[in-house]
């Protein structure tokens, strides 16, 4: 067996031949077990998008704020391995038992929302038309910082998922890793055993949807919002040739880090969640497995076989390890886990600067947020940028959409709709953006001191123009998900005590210590109520 120390090491002279085995069965993730030796980059995940060298003269495209922006650099090309993804997954499907689906995920969610709590990141902003308070322990959660949301209004046109209504998701990824950050050399690799025992947060987790249903209890005929997280996986094939499963991550790090997750859409079976500097990533409904089938962690259940046709178990006790180990099944203490199915790419070069938050003006974007559109024909898919604009690189941001169906075929290039706009803000700093019935909602985050500002801009000749006033929100505002039916334009706050220091410096009046100040919510307006 492997040493519980795992290393997540990045050579970038890895030679051609190791950088081709990225996309073969073979590819293991560090996180698991058996990973290939001397092949560094074998567990690298799709899409990868090309790399190009950032140049300010990229400028040149830029034309001002709202102005028109080139709709042929959003070009999505399929993942190279969406062929082998497919068959790993319906292999692990084989092994790992069924969800029993969505309604069932719902039916047995385990942890509870407080609507109308007392905290408050609204602040001086008015407040929304609703506001829904995570468990405590998210609400603060250091290691899971929530960005996207989506909801039954956005997969279906009726807005039931059979006949289960009032749903919404959201993604949080895994922002936290202790043992990397306190090595003095990360580049060495992950937790020891030591760190582990001490804080499981030392694993890479990567990024967690939550299934959020508001309802009444069957048992006791009283209204209920209940919620559970379920982890997202990339599947492999190890060394041992047995299929397996790690957590999301992601190619643009010398270490690989967790995907940002900044916006995510539901259509149909599939969700489709944002994967900044390479594209989208594409999961499937269908495909939700259990590894906990008797809902008792205790038990750890018999699970199916491999290829090799040796008996597996499952351990959900275990929050240290992930996938296949000795025989037995692993995922982070999750009970479900939704592996990829597919994956899109940018077909343009990635020349956005690393380390920075301004943005090429042409080439590949990037896929900070994403939304649904259904009042148009066809539904479409918006994807924009987050920017803040710096010397050379003017630009605050791009968006375009796509038509939501084509993304369905992963045969084809899929290119924007013959559209593409700079953002109109400035300063740049959009969060997240929804489009309904021609107007466009924008949110930007004004960090910990100050609550955010919703916009709203209409198309006028081509060119985006603001439409009223920004309405203030929450502080750490995120993305957008319009929900036709109650008319509601939803969104989540990201910010937690502790994570900056204004969240304690700028104390609300009533909380002295700061602990409810920064606190997350999901969150409401109603649309009506936006133009006033």
């Amino acid at each position: 067996m492997p040493s519980s120390r795992i290393r997540r090491a990045w050579i970038a002279a890895a030679t051609a031949a190791a950088a081709a085995l990225a996309f073969t069965g073979l590819a293991a993730p560090a996180q698991a077990q058996d990973p290939a030796p001397d092949a560094p980059g074998t567990w690298i995940q799709e899409p990868r998008t090309a790399e190009g060298t950032p140049s300010p003269l990229s400028a040149a495209g830029w034309t001002a704020p709202g102005g028109a922006a080139s709709p042929g650099d959003f070009t999505l090309q399929p993942g190279e391995m969406n062929d082998e993804t497919t068959r790993r997954v319906t292999r692990l499907a084989s092994v790992l038992p069924g969800s029993g689906g969505v309604q069932k995920l719902l039916a047995g969610a385990n942890r509870t929302i407080e609507p109308w709590c007392s905290r408050d990141p609204f602040g001086t902003a008015p407040d929304p038309d609703i506001k829904y308070c995570l468990h405590s322990d998210d609400s603060i959660s250091q290691e899971w910082v929530p960005q996207g949301i989506t909801g039954v209004s956005d997969a279906k046109a009726n807005e039931l998922w059979g006949e289960a209504a009032n749903i919404q998701l959201f993604a949080s990824y895994d922002g936290w890793d202790p043992g990397r950050e306190n090595d003095p050399l990360p580049t060495a690799g992950d937790c020891t055993e030591a760190e582990l025992a001490a804080d499981d947060a030392c694993n890479q987790k990567g990024v967690r949807i939550t299934f959020v249903q508001s309802r009444t209890n069957p048992a006791t005929g009283s209204p209920e919002i209940k919620y559970r997280h379920v982890l997202l996986g990339w599947t492999y094939v190890n060394s041992a040739d047995h299929v397996s499963f790690d957590g999301l991550h992601a190619a643009e790090y010398p270490i690989q880090k967790g995907v940002h997750a900044g916006g995510i859409v539901w259509y149909g079976n599939y969700l489709y969640v944002a994967d900044t500097r390479n594209g989208l990533r594409v999961f499937d409904m269908r495909y939700i497995l259990d590894l906990d089938p008797d809902g008792d962690p205790k038990t750890h259940d018999a699970i199916g076989t491999d290829t090799d046709g040796v008996k597996t178990t499952s351990d959900v006790e275990d929050k240290t390890k992930v996938g296949r180990h000795d025989n037995v099944w692993y995922s982070f203490g999750y009970r479900y886990v939704m592996p990829q199915v597919a994956a899109w790419k940018f077909k343009a070069a990635q020349s956005n600067p690393k380390g920075s938050y301004a943005c090429v003006a042409t080439g590949a974007p990037k896929s900070s947020y994403i939304s649904l559109d259904r009042s148009t024909t066809p539904d479409r898919l918006i994807m924009g940028e987050y920017c803040r604009p710096e010397s050379g690189y003017p630009s605050t941001g791009r968006i375009a959409s796509y038509p939501v169906a084509a993304l369905e075929g992963r045969s084809t290039d899929v290119t924007a709709q013959g559209w593409a706009n700079y953002l109109p803000m400035a300063g740049g700093g959009a969060q997240g953006v929804a489009a309904y019935k021609g107007t466009l909602y924008v949110n930007e985050s004004k960090g910990t001191d100050e609550p955010g500002n919703l916009w709203r801009y209409k198309w006028s000749d081509g060119r985006l123009v603001q439409d009223g006033q920004a309405v203030k929100t929450a502080r750490g505002a995120e993305d957008l998900y319009v929900e036709r039916g109650t008319g509601r334009l939803w969104s989540l706050s990201e910010h937690r005590p502790g994570s900056d220091p204004d969240c304690k410096a700028n104390k609300a009046p009533d909380d002295p210590d700061g602990t409810d100040y920064c606190q997350r919510v999901l969150y409401a307006h109603k649309l009506s109520a936006l133009g006033g």
